[in-house]
């Protein structure tokens, strides 16, 4: 029996793929067991396969893998679509009587159970719990505890009274008592459920509970996919802390809400993706012009224009590194895992009232919508640290006074971080333009001021590589002479691909970068290397062109631009493929 167990449901859109998913996530989830999900769906309300696959095991796991055990196909295209992962003695689950399936093809050596799913669920209530039939019968394939499935049940329709609790409870039933009643067979399964405690949580919702934690108290986004669960899980909470959310207009209106209320003292963000940062960049140079502190989360999708919004990608990081007019002081904090999504989220909230710059978030759709489980000591408030930078008070204003007596919020620092007052501070009261400033913030074009309001917001930067720690995040074989280097969603996938490659007797290092600018200098490691490969979502290699760059040195790439995020056996392969093609050529 192998160590995880591989769980997908597929159809088309608005076949109710997601809420089933998430459901059988949910149920593993509360009987102790770690879960780490992958969607695939399509653009669109209705039509277009859509998938939602779940990994499960006893121990961590980190990324998905090219194995099926159990799949409930809904069409036939869902059994094609699948084929590769799919192996001999993988179960299917159907509806022969369905329109779409009249006429299934299971594949040689796979176990097709042909379930009557919407009759089922008519008996117990209604056509619409047919997925929930076909859940209960994969509890039976599974030998996993229906009780379990209850209690994820109860959770997402408790809220429409008891007698569809039942109902649901009742159709999953059916479907386990089917499979028992009309199918002898011996399944390879046994899922072992344990007292474990789990937060079942994705990227998205990790960047608005760190975005809570961190003490931000003002949102205003747009919908945009993959970043609008963002939007979705503040609304409802922040509220509870005083705060607002905004659905704004457009996304030029959100950056703009947002950015007048950081300038009025609240900790503000928005969040949305590539098409979206498109439209912020006016803006986005007037926050680090007036030197606001503000949060900006990137969810990257596959462009560009409207690309593939549903699809994954890592394409906006030259947009993020160098997008707007002029020459604009930023950070771009890049996590490398979901619940680096709650802690550098907390992070650049930090960031940005310190050096009173626009923090860039850079999560991706591969982050965003995957599920993954976590000790609840994972998100541990009690380590959040708030540090809201160099603001002044009544008591504190007078060293920033003029020989005037007025407030100078641009005052030129050895550091380059001007003091901040909030509104209300007793002398405080100041101005900021969009447009080259003195210390008073009142427009000039003095050639000398320039130079030196230039220069001191550029000395932000200097001073965050001073202070700050943007080590990576190592893993693998710290004395191999190969040197793997990624950032962002990759990490989980490669640190699994390290265990494929260590079983074939091949040692990497694996430095996993989660800030992207000012980043930490990887002279020294690759210098030590004889083989240097560089990973990412994208087809130019951004990254890797960043790290060539900084280090003067030539590298390998393996990049992926299909829409698909990398799994673990995958990039183990590839990485093989590469370092092979290395021998050879040498």
């Amino acid at each position: 029996m192998p160590a995880d167990f591989n769980w997908a449901i597929g159809g088309e859109a608005g076949d109710g793929i997601d809420s089933t998913g998430k459901i059988f996530a949910q149920a593993l989830s509360r009987a102790g067991r770690h879960v780490f999900t992958s969607k695939d769906f399509a653009s669109r309300i209705r039509g277009g396969y859509t998938a939602y696959k779940v990994r499960t095991a006893i121990d961590p796991v980190q990324s998905v893998v090219d194995r099926l055990d159990v799949l409930i196909a809904l069409t036939q295209r869902t059994i094609d679509e699948n084929l590769d992962e799919l192996h001999e003695g993988s179960v299917i689950i159907y509806d022969g009587d369905r329109s779409t399936m009249a006429d299934v093809e299971i594949p040689e050596g796979m176990v097709g159970l042909d379930i009557p799913l919407k009759a089922l669920a008519e008996e117990a209530g209604g056509a619409i719990m047919r997925n929930v039939v076909a859940l209960g019968a994969a509890c039976a394939v599974a030998d996993f505890p229906i009780e379990n499935l209850d209690s994820a049940l109860q959770k997402r329709f408790g809220g429409k009274g008891e007698a569809i609790v039942e109902n649901n409870k009742k159709a999953a039933r059916a479907g386990l008592e089917y499979v028992h009643d009309e199918y002898d067979h011996e399944f390879d399964y046994d899922l072992e459920t344990t007292d474990e405690d789990y937060v079942l949580i994705n990227g998205d919702q990790a960047i608005g509970m760190g975005a809570i934690a961190a003490g931000c108290r003002f949102y205003a986004g747009y919908p945009i996919t993959p970043a609008t669960d963002v939007m979705e899980y503040l609304t409802g909470r922040i509220e509870r802390y005083g705060g607002h959310v905004v659905q704004a207009e457009d996304e030029l209106a959100a950056i703009n809400l947002a950015l007048g209320a950081a300038r009025a003292g609240a900790r503000s963000m928005t969040a949305t993706s590539g098409p979206g940062i498109d439209l912020m960049t006016e803006t986005f140079g007037l926050v680090a012009t007036s030197e606001t502190p503000l949060v900006i989360v990137d969810v990257m999708r596959s462009g560009p224009s409207t690309g593939m919004p549903t699809k994954q990608e890592q394409g906006d990081l030259n947009m993020m590194l160098y997008g707007g007019h002029g020459e604009i002081p930023r950070f771009v904090v890049a996590p490398t895992s979901i619940d680096e999504c709650f802690w550098k989220t907390v992070e650049a909230f930090n960031f940005a009232e310190k050096y009173q710059v626009p923090v860039y978030v850079a999560a991706d759709l591969a982050m965003a919508v995957t599920e993954q489980t976590f000790s609840p000591e994972t998100f541990d408030m009690d380590e959040v640290e708030i540090d809201r930078g160099k603001v002044v008070d009544d008591d504190s204003i007078d060293e920033w006074l003029d020989e005037e007596g007025r407030f100078q919020p641009h005052a030129l620092t050895d550091d380059g971080v001007s003091p901040r007052a909030f509104p209300g501070t007793e002398q405080g009261a100041h101005m900021s333009t969009g447009l080259e400033h003195d210390e008073l913030g009142r427009r000039t074009e003095d050639r000398s001021m320039r130079v030196e309001q230039v220069d001191k917001r550029d000395r932000k930067v200097e001073t965050a590589k001073q202070t700050e720690d943007f080590s990576p995040r190592e893993f693998g074989d710290a004395d191999s002479d190969t040197l793997i280097l990624s950032w962002g969603s990759n990490e989980g996938a490669l640190v699994e691909a390290l265990d494929f490659l260590e079983e074939d007797g091949i040692d990497v290092r694996f430095l996993s970068v989660p800030y992207m600018f000012p980043r930490p200098d990887l002279t020294e490691e690759i210098e030590a290397a004889d083989e240097v490969i560089v990973v990412e979502c994208n087809a130019t290699g951004q990254f890797a062109n960043v790290v060539e760059h900084d280090t003067l040195t030539r590298v390998k790439r393996i990049n992926k631009y299909d829409g698909v995020r990398f799994k673990a056996d995958e990039l183990a392969d590839k990485i093989k493929a590469t370092l092979d093609a290395e021998e050879v050529s040498a």
